[in-house]
């Protein structure tokens, strides 16, 4: 009887130690899911763009030649200079004066075998417009260099020399713009220059049509 109650108190106290260390075992701490997720951060550059861009250059100057059609007498070379004042960032005014030297001769006198014309054969003119800044924006060359940039229209009065005769003449065209650097611009323009003459026989509207390319200074 003694001997079993010893077997007894000994196998409770086996039980409880048993318990208590594992009631007492630490338990691994649970992951943060999150925490182990790598953190992923893009690798962007941002890109260093250039733009040219007129500071306080209010005064252009612009030397320019082309091409300008004379209604009846063909297509002719043509050379000239512009001097424009920028008002604002959209609008500007502009003078030019520009000449063709001898037109070529025109269908009827080649037909008939005349001269309309004699001595009378040079073409110049001058004019002052007024132009706006339609579509400013930008043109991009490579990754790394934008050029400003400017679509514009333009129009104006002036006056013509030709066939011996001073003939007032309205201007108007567009042209676009592109800044190379802070004070160099290439431009390109479109005008038609409209005035009333009869030195083919009949009085009538011309339009002469002239296409140019031309090479701006900012100061």
């Amino acid at each position: 009887m003694e001997s079993g109650l010893r077997v007894l108190l000994l196998t409770g106290l086996v039980a409880a130690t048993t318990g208590c260390s594992l009631f007492g075992r630490d338990e691994p701490p649970m992951e943060d899911a999150g925490a182990s997720a790598p953190v992923i951060s893009p690798e962007v550059e941002r890109r260093e763009i250039t733009t040219p861009k007129i500071d306080t250059e209010d005064f252009e100057i612009t030397a320019y030649l082309g091409q300008i059609s004379v209604e009846d007498f063909g297509s002719n070379f043509i050379y000239g200079a512009r001097v424009g004042y920028h008002v604002s960032e959209s609008l500007f005014l502009e003078g030019t004066y520009a000449m063709s030297g001898d037109v070529d001769r025109s269908s009827v006198e080649v037909l008939d075998n005349i001269d309309l014309l004699g001595d009378d054969r040079d073409y110049s003119y001058y004019d002052l417009a007024v132009g706006w800044n339609l579509l400013p924006g930008e043109v991009f060359l490579g990754r790394n260099r934008a050029f400003n940039s400017a679509l514009y229209v333009i129009g104006g009065a002036g006056n013509t020399s030709f066939a011996g005769e001073d003939l007032f003449t309205l201007t108007f065209g567009a042209g676009y713009r592109v800044l190379a650097t802070d004070s160099i611009a290439l431009r390109f323009d479109v005008r038609n220059h409209m005035f009333d003459n009869d030195v083919t026989g009949e009085d009538k509207t011309t339009h002469n049509i002239e296409f140019n390319l031309g090479l701006s200074w900012f100061f």
